[in-house]
């Protein structure tokens, strides 16, 4: 009888998943679509699946970029203008459509051809949102099955046809008042949507989601920080909670293997961020690169990058897989650009190091249970580790060098990294492009340290950058050896992500609006274009009726202090395009009623907390009321110990609502977050 049910159990199963396989095989864009280099389609986010951000189109070209004009700019009536939204994302193109998601979360589909807006699907986040880390923002939206689904920020993950708009289905994959943000681009797969969850900066334990692609409904849950008799559990404290808010987020969409089936991606930091001695280990699966069964999300392998993370050096750069010769044979790579400042190298199929990485021992400090040994990559970095000269007001500890620790004395170290903008691999050429940027910071940790439940902020230090001008590096690395072939320094953060193409083109965006082509080889700049706002969102590119196009969201960044819009632009070569000299009407952002309040709540809680105590990045902002009003808008306005100036950010009245606000700030009062 037992035999007799389970037979038509496992009929029942597979008649179901035949079905469902047959479903997913007649939609579109098909698999096999999915799977190739980007022509005529930009269908993921990062191009393939493989996340390259790599197009072999040809037709825009070193030679022939200098005829590079826009073609037309549609606004997005207004999404995301507010100074607290930020523009990540990068568009998908299907048929003739694009498709684009605000900081907001509001979705727009455009004709490729016009850039008439089809239609518009609004998220109406509530503004009582308060677990989010670094700003509001999305960095994308997948495509599969005739549908576009959409991660928010409230922990909503929905589809919706990808024709009209329409929703599909909605579920609360997470609560975002239990520190869960979804601010990554779902990844969709042979009938599964996969996303990943921010928010170790709340108290969260990181976990990977798989949906079924049909009804929202869960197929799988991988948990990043292993709980009590899962492998892993043994690097946590134990008999302990301190996994339960452990950290380990996921910023962005994995890449996929389909060969092997697995998906690939890397997690955040530990929690509490800045403060090891509640979670003595090596806090797996935290700041590492992880590749799952893509089907069942089962544990395959995992490479820790930092031991026991006490400096924020987690790993929000999206994957890259890539397939190259070593020493004669053809290998299936992968590459991760780290907040350490090294490229990490490994085999995809068991995870081992292609090119060697050394554990070294480290300095150490008791008390915050340092990890004895770090992994040093061999090659070279691809941004600046140590320090030669303090900035006024500071000393150097260990010529402020990498792993340097710290405890409730501020130490200055070099802040240089790549951060969530993505990396571009050329796959003929077996060369790696990363986007960073180079700052200063004091990191410091808080003793008698208590634990706190999901959704509080959770640092349990601070880290405050020095007032040194933040700088931004772009470098190209021989996949191969791990060697730098090229970096070249700019005046400002690099902080747009990079796409590269077989015409020989690096583009990237700028803070100030600009656009640029770069010639991949040696990175000299080949063209430029001035939009009206940041661009901070990877560009991506695409054929239409025989043509190619370069396509790039303009909308500003709250965490780069770049100008804010609402503009999708797309260049080509015709020349009856827009004139690059047409005039950009100003874009001024709607006020909120009770002003300074809204906007600091909105704009600066993210580093400076909610009653000034100081946040993830930012001072505590005790002492104000002795200054005048003008003195705090001057701060604003002109910058100061490191933060930028928002004088091109805000207009007058708010910077004014803002200074007058922070001047009634009271971070001395007490209440459980000054436990973090």
């Amino acid at each position: 009888m037992i035999n007799r049910y389970l037979l038509l159990f496992v009929v029942v199963s597979l008649t179901s998943m035949s079905i469902r396989a047959a479903e997913f095989s007649q939609a579109r864009p098909s698999p096999e679509e999915l799977m190739q280099l980007p022509m005529n389609n930009w269908l993921t986010n990062g191009g393939d699946l493989y996340n390259r951000n790599y197009s072999p189109l040809t037709e825009i070209n070193i030679e022939t970029v200098s005829e590079l004009r826009p073609v037309w700019r549609t606004h997005l009536n207004g999404s995301g203008l507010d100074t607290k939204y930020s523009g990540e994302a990068q568009p998908l193109i299907y048929e003739g459509v694009m498709y684009i998601i605000t900081g907001a979360d509001d979705v727009f589909a455009l004709s490729v051809e016009t850039g008439e807006i089809l239609w518009s699907s609004e998220a109406s986040l509530s503004d009582e949102i308060s677990t989010i880390c670094c700003g509001w923002t999305s960095r994308g939206v997948g495509l599969g099955e005739d549908k576009i689904f959409v991660g928010q920020l409230d922990g909503v993950l929905k589809a919706v046809d990808k024709d009209t708009g329409e929703l599909v289905w909605s579920v609360q994959a997470e609560r975002w008042e239990e520190g869960y943000t979804i601010t990554s681009a779902p990844l969709y797969f042979k009938g599964m949507v996969i996303t990943g969850f921010a928010g170790a900066e709340f108290a969260a334990r990181g976990r990977v989601k798989a949906f079924n692609a049909a009804d929202g409904s869960l197929l799988w849950t991988f948990y990043t920080v292993p709980g009590p008799g899962e492998f892993g559990y043994e690097t946590w404290p134990q008999n302990s909670d301190a996994w339960k808010t452990g950290g380990g987020t996921v910023w962005h969409t994995p890449a996929v293997d389909s060969e092997l089936g697995m998906i690939y991606f890397s997690t955040g930091n530990p929690g509490p961020d800045y403060n090891g001695a509640v979670r003595g280990g090596d806090n797996l699966f935290t700041a590492s690169i992880v590749a799952l069964d893509a089907y069942t999300g089962e544990y395959q392998w995992h490479f820790q990058q930092v031991h026991h993370d006490l400096w924020d050096f987690d790993a929000p750069n999206p994957v890259i897989l890539f397939d190259l010769e070593y020493d004669g044979e053809l290998r299936k790579g992968l590459a991760q650009a780290g907040k350490t400042g090294w490229v990490y190298i490994l085999d995809r199929t068991t995870g081992a190091p292609l090119v060697g990485i050394e554990e070294r021992p480290v300095p150490q400090e008791e008390r915050q249970l340092t990890a004895a040994t770090q992994p040093y990559p061999l090659g070279d970095a691809f941004v600046t580790q140590t320090l030669d000269i303090p900035p006024e007001g500071f000393k150097l500890e260990n010529g402020g060098a990498i792993f340097t620790p710290f405890w409730e004395d501020p130490v200055l170290l070099r802040r240089s990294e790549a951060n969530w903008p993505p990396s571009t691999v050329d796959p003929e050429a077996g060369v790696m492009y990363v986007c960073a940027g180079e700052r200063q910071a004091a990191y410091s940790s808080r003793s008698g340290l208590e634990q706190v439940d999901s959704g509080e902020r959770y640092t349990g230090g601070s880290m405050r950058f020095a007032p040194i001008a933040t700088t931004g590096v772009v470098a190209a690395i021989d996949l191969r050896t791990n060697k730098l072939l090229w970096s070249q320094r700019w005046p400002s953060r690099c902080y747009s992500g990079l796409m590269a193409s077989a015409g020989g083109l690096l583009f990237a965006g700028r803070n100030d609006g600009r656009l640029t082509a770069m010639d991949a080889k040696d990175g000299t700049k080949l063209w430029e274009f001035m939009t009206d706002a940041g661009v901070n969102a990877p560009p991506a590119t695409f054929e239409h009726n025989g043509k190619q196009y370069v396509a790039v969201l303009s909308a500003g960044n709250l965490l780069a202090s770049s100008k804010h819009g609402d503009s999708v632009w797309v260049f080509g070569l015709d020349h009856d395009g827009l004139n690059s000299t047409i005039e950009l009407e100003q874009i001024t952002p709607p006020l909120s009623n009770d002003e300074g309040l809204a906007l600091y709540r909105q704009n600066c809680v993210f580093c400076h907390g909610l009653r000034g105590e100081g946040g993830h990045n930012g001072m505590p902002l005790e002492g104000l009321a002795a200054f005048s009003t003008n003195h705090v808008e001057n701060i604003i306005s002109v910058g100061q110990n490191n933060m930028p100036s928002f004088e091109g950010v805000f207009i007058g009245s708010e910077i004014q609502s803002i200074a007058e606000h922070v001047r009634t700030l009271n971070p001395g009062i007490s209440n459980r977050n000054n436990r973090q």
